[in-house]
């Protein structure tokens, strides 16, 4: 008997959903914004009011309060730390705009983080000019990271008059002299940090953006120089921040405690000198479990928040205690781990290949005898001599395609071995599911027999990181968790590109090349890509003019009434096409000439050139992806 509690531990739900997601009774994905049960919302009821609102799929779904949620989490741990240890200062939350620039996740962010001084990093000229239209608290921090030109420099000189509490962090040595020189003559006296270039190294898929050859960062010699020519414009009261970073999600926790011991001795010493630093910045790197394992593989971490924030504390003060230094406030940009639960993206699945297994194969009396054959066995097969007959029948299949070849069969017999071959094979797929047969030969007839479901969506788009460094994320249905799947499938997006598909999967002791479904019936069917609030918002494409999806932000009451907060409609075609650089209104007269010629040349008449003209215009305000 198939049980909820089934589907909870098939898909890892309650592994990798950090209390945030489940299944209710019902079988419907359920979302829990605040971790209460009485703060419950059921998507499968969201999207049947989104269908009543007409609003197309597929829909990215946030939940704003699962930031404040983490931002709790977050400096919640450090505060646990800076106790539990007797750590003599505090700790401050940055949150690096690169993860996620959306203007209402940052508003959020920025809202939910006010109480804790939580502040904002920057890496570029234009994250600056956004991260200065927000209002921050006076005492939280906008760290100014990445490669400086002069404009960039001036525009956060220019920052320190406003904010109370600008950084600019020398990331490459050759900054040093330029910011320094505008500063004396712009007469603005910004807060410095330099950014370490440590031996230490992350784990993962982002290992390399650490250690010696990271891209970022100043060697002990450069660093040293840096000081002196800070020294010499008399600015080392200026100089008040370290920084580092050994890379993004990373894997093992033993990692960042080697990092920040190897950090700590470089504050040690400056501070040593006489130097005002008082900021020890970690950067960003906390991982987040995408396949529930607690592992140190690629999707997971083997730590939490609460160990992650332990190991920096405890490891730091150690240092700090030996070298006989104060303890500085500990600055971290651990933006993946605020942001990445928030958003979700809800696809309809529009079909699936997989050809006409189900079709009834009647035979004429007349058949070559493979077919025969073919058609006894599936009337044969059974539990006990299930394995017997699927080998027989792969025998068949050869001798089936070798007959074909030799010209000795039509094309209809063909088709007729064919769907006999694979409704045999389910069979025993089937009976090896109930004898518990996980061999290896099972397994392959499993991929043999998945089918490709066809997603209304664009992995470039709103999954870009998987088809580009293959990043797992859950993958879960949205209903009928009380049935058993009995159906594997991967899931293939609506692009022409043979790479638009999710063929990997979170799984607690592998990585899954198929996840378990429904079979498809008359009613739609809904998928959920989860954990996509890191990354994936900002670095999607356009692959194919697909555009962004429709968005919709939902937050939940004291009362537990959910409510929709904010509607912010996808891309339509014109949209994506001026992206392109294509006029909208220039297209529509090339097009409009193009059919004034073919009604004069009698090709169409008038009747027709008005419904194409207008079924052209209207096609402009559409949306990208299929109306289903």
């Amino acid at each position: 008997m198939w049980k909820i509690e089934d589907a909870i531990d098939l898909y890892g739900i309650e592994r990798w959903g950090n209390g945030y997601f489940s299944f209710n009774k019902n079988g419907n994905l359920v979302i829990r914004p605040t971790r209460k049960d009485v703060h419950t919302i059921d998507i499968k009821n969201v999207i049947d009011h989104l269908s009543t609102k007409k609003i197309k799929f597929p829909v990215l779904f946030r939940f704003p309060q699962i930031l404040e949620g983490q931002i709790k989490e977050l400096n919640g741990a450090f505060n646990n730390s800076i106790s539990e240890y007797k750590y003599n200062n505090r700790y401050q939350a940055i949150f690096p705009m690169k993860v996620n620039q959306r203007r209402e996740v940052i508003e959020e962010i920025v809202r939910s983080g006010k109480k804790y001084n939580m502040g904002l990093e920057v890496g570029t000229k234009a994250e600056l000019l956004a991260a200065l239209s927000f209002e921050l608290s006076p005492d939280a921090l906008l760290i100014c990271n990445g490669f400086k030109d002069d404009e960039y420099l001036k525009l956060a000189l220019y920052a320190t008059k406003l904010k109370n509490k600008v950084v600019i962090v020398i990331d490459e040595y050759s900054e040093t002299g330029r910011l320094l020189e505008l500063s004396r003559k712009l007469d603005i006296r910004p807060l410095i940090g330099i950014r370490a270039k440590l031996y230490s190294r992350g784990s993962g898929k982002w290992a390399e953006s650490g250690g010696e050859s990271s891209k970022f960062g100043l060697t002990t010699t450069e660093m040293l120089d840096c000081i002196r020519i800070i020294a010499q414009y008399e600015m080392l009261e200026q100089l008040q921040m370290l920084h580092f970073h050994i890379g993004s999600q990373i894997t093992e926790i033993r990692r960042i405690q080697k990092a920040v011991k190897e950090a700590a001795r470089v504050y040690a010493k400056i501070k040593q000198m006489h130097i005002n630093v008082k900021y020890f910045n970690i950067g960003g790197g906390l991982g987040i479990d995408y396949d529930g394992s607690k592992t140190s593989s690629d999707a997971s971490a083997n730590y939490t928040i609460q160990e992650y924030a332990n190991n920096v504390v405890y490891s730091l003060k150690e240092v700090c205690d030996e070298e006989d230094v104060p303890h500085p406030i500990v600055l971290s940009e651990s933006g993946r781990a605020i942001s990445a639960y928030h958003s979700l993206l809800v696809i309809n699945i529009k079909g699936n290949k997989n050809g006409n297994r189900k079709k009834r194969v009647e035979l004429r009396g007349n058949e070559p005898h493979i077919i025969k054959e073919l058609y006894d066995g599936l009337n044969e097969i059974n539990i006990k001599n299930y394995l017997e007959y699927y080998h027989d029948a792969l025998q068949h299949r050869d001798e089936l395609l070798s007959l074909f070849n030799m010209g000795e069969i039509e094309l209809e017999e063909k088709s007729k071995g064919e769907i006999l071959f694979l409704q045999i094979c389910e069979k025993a797929a089937g009976f090896a599911r109930e004898t518990q047969n996980e061999s290896d030969e099972f397994e392959d007839l499993n991929k043999l027999l998945s089918k490709k479901y066809i997603g209304n969506f664009s992995t470039f788009q709103s999954v870009p990181d998987f088809w580009a460094i293959k990043q797992l994320f859950p993958v879960v249905p949205i209903s009928r968790a009380t049935e058993r799947p009995t159906e594997y499938a991967t899931i293939v997006d609506i692009t022409c590109d043979s790479d638009g598909e999710i063929d990997k999967f979170v799984d607690l002791k592998d990585v899954k090349e198929l996840l378990e479904v429904h079979e498809l019936n008359n009613g739609s069917y809904y998928l959920a890509i989860l954990m996509l609030g890191a990354y994936q918002d900002t670095i999607g494409d356009y692959h194919n003019l697909l555009g962004t999806a429709n968005e919709v932000h939902i937050i939940v009451a004291d009362t537990g009434e959910w409510h929709i907060k904010q509607v912010i409609k996808g891309d339509r075609n014109c949209d994506v096409l001026g992206y392109a650089k294509y006029n909208s209104n220039s297209l529509f007269s090339m097009f409009e000439s193009e059919v004034m010629q073919a009604q004069r040349d009698n090709r169409v008449s008038r009747q027709d050139a008005e419904e194409i003209l207008d079924n052209y215009k209207a096609a402009m305000s559409q949306y990208t992806y299929m109306n289903l």
